[in-house]
């Protein structure tokens, strides 16, 4: 079979020449926007079949129906609730998948012999030209050979479809560059079925209650029916094992470098690609930039079948936002083989002033790990970070000096004595801090972290913590630290005290207290130690 290549940015007849292609029943190479498709007639069972052949696809592996917008659900889904609508509003076109009750009308074939059919809108204006071109909605699974790496570029499918199908469609490099997120909409709470351009947190802030699946983290046992495609099957993978790395990523990419042997295959993130001395490495992307991990993803994993790698090793993000799907189809390529070297344990320290933190840090520091003060961390921003620095001028005007310094006698001047511009302060530092807090605990091997913050509740900064201590002191004993610490009279002392919240609050807010009633600062430390030497152990287990 000859393979026609489609440009229609040069040629304004490919898209009618596209379309007839599926009209007649043929297979046709789609660009979206989050991987390319093999699309045929949905509705011509031969067509679909053709489908499975193409790919050397399982028959039971149910595929999607494209259609160009919401107004065809009702032709080919029954019993459409309004969530449907809701969603289809907010997110089409884009990377969502539904899971609706099929009409007769689609074959038992499309759906992999379920009842139920996915339908989604994709965000490309070729292919929603194609669609209503052709006048039929289009089945499209990923355009790949069974088990590869998803194409995203007209090239990858090029490479595994030229022969085998009628034409493809050159629609430029996936924007997204993973397969969209496939919501279950016909169970209660919705469950996400595959993680994929739209992260959770975007259908949960319309749906509320989202159930995850457990083919998305783990693997089907056999004889487990698949709802909707990829939950099944080996999939996304190259021909060299993968062995996938989750944790922190300076943890990972420590654990990668002791193990990967020369010759290995490497895909890490941007910040550690030296690291990786006579292998052949491919970068995912930042650290921070989930999606240009998920538009480089698949092009990593294909990267290696040219390459004589016997084995690749894969750095994981972690599972916030976008980072579920790329988590996702790295384990599902390696098999869900993975190894976890974990994550520094997390402890966040607060309390009044003059009760002892510094100690209680001291004896994180002695276990080995690191401390981060929050206060320090937010002058030093003060100095470099643009968008801290640009939000504070939005707020209070030109506060930085000509030489770039804080002015804080005017910003003080702003916020001292007016609760409101005090606030609203508040909500800029803890609103920029945690960007730099993560940053600086990803780029550590300690074991255990502490953050220390006098605001760690009212900040939201708890929220980073896998547990929080209140440090605590008798208010007499503090009054007398704090004269002896800073040089200042009783009387200051007494009102710095009486101004601290209390003692109930932090204990009402905090997983754990350490009361302060030692002689010495070096006894204190070892009552810390004790704690944190426990909770390193506990969290080990």
């Amino acid at each position: 079979m000859k393979t026609v290549l489609f440009h229609p940015e040069k040629d304004h007849t490919a898209i009618q020449e596209a379309a007839a292609i599926i009209r007649h029943g043929g297979l046709l190479g789609i660009p979206t926007e989050t991987v390319y498709g093999l699309g045929a007639n949905a509705l011509d069972e031969t067509a679909v079949l053709h489908i499975f052949e193409a790919k050397g696809r399982p028959q039971d592996n149910p595929l999607i129906l494209h259609i160009p917008d919401a107004g065809w659900l009702e032709k080919y889904c029954r019993d459409v609730p309004p969530a449907a609508y809701d969603l289809a509003e907010r997110f089409w076109p884009g990377p969502l998948t539904m899971i609706l009750p099929r009409r007769d009308i689609v074959p038992l074939r499309t759906t992999g012999g379920l009842d139920t059919v996915g339908v989604r809108c994709p965000n490309h204006p070729m292919t929603l030209e194609i669609i209503r071109a052709a006048g039929v909605p289009v089945a499209a699974p990923s355009g790949n050979l069974s088990g590869r790496p998803s194409p995203t570029t007209a090239q990858h499918m090029w490479e595994d479809m030229n022969g085998r199908i009628n034409g493809i469609v050159d629609g430029g490099p996936c924007t997204v560059g993973v397969e969209s997120s496939i919501i279950d909409l016909t169970v209660n709470p919705p469950r996400l079925l595959r993680a994929g351009g739209l992260p959770l947190e975007a259908l949960e802030e319309v749906l509320g209650e989202v159930e995850i699946d457990k083919a998305i983290r783990e693997k089907l046992a056999d004889g487990e029916e698949a709802k909707a495609p990829g939950m099944k099957y080996r999939h996304y993978a190259p021909k060299a094992p993968v062995t996938v790395v989750t944790g922190s990523p300076m943890r990972s990419a420590a654990y990668i470098a002791a193990n990967a042997g020369n010759g290995s295959g490497i895909i890490c993130f941007d910040e550690f690609a030296s690291l990786y001395h006579g292998c052949t490495v491919h970068t995912l992307g930042p650290v921070g930039d989930v999606s240009e991990q998920a538009r480089r993803v698949f092009d990593a994993l294909r990267t290696f079948d040219s390459t004589d790698v016997k084995e690749i090793f894969a750095q994981c993000p972690d599972e916030a936002g976008l980072g579920l799907a790329v988590s996702n189809r790295l384990k599902k390529a390696a098999g869900f083989h993975t190894v976890d070297v974990g994550r520094p344990l997390v402890i966040g320290l607060t309390g009044p002033t003059g009760a002892g933190k510094t100690s209680a840090l001291r004896a994180i520091e002695s276990l080995g790990g690191c401390v981060l003060d929050s206060d320090a961390i937010y002058h030093e921003m003060l100095k470099t970070d643009m968008p801290l620095r640009e939000a504070l001028t939005a707020a209070f005007g030109e506060v930085f000096l000509p030489d770039g310094g804080l002015d804080r006698q005017k910003l003080g001047t702003i916020v001292f004595g007016n609760a409101t511009e005090l606030e609203k302060l508040n909500q800029i530092i803890y609103a920029h801090i945690p960007r730099e807090l993560h940053r600086r605990m990803d780029a550590t091997v300690a074991p255990i972290i502490g953050i220390d913050a006098i605001n760690l509740i009212e900040g939201g900064l708890d929220t980073m913590c896998d547990c929080t201590v209140a440090v605590l002191c008798p208010p007499e004993e503090r009054v007398r630290r704090i004269m002896a610490r800073d040089n200042i009279s009783e009387e200051y002392a007494r009102l710095r005290v009486n101004a601290q919240k209390s003692d109930e609050f932090y204990r009402s807010h905090c997983t754990y207290t350490l009361n302060n009633t030692c002689a010495t600062a070096k006894e204190f430390q070892q009552q810390a130690y004790v704690l944190f030497q426990g909770l390193l152990q506990e969290a080990r287990r």
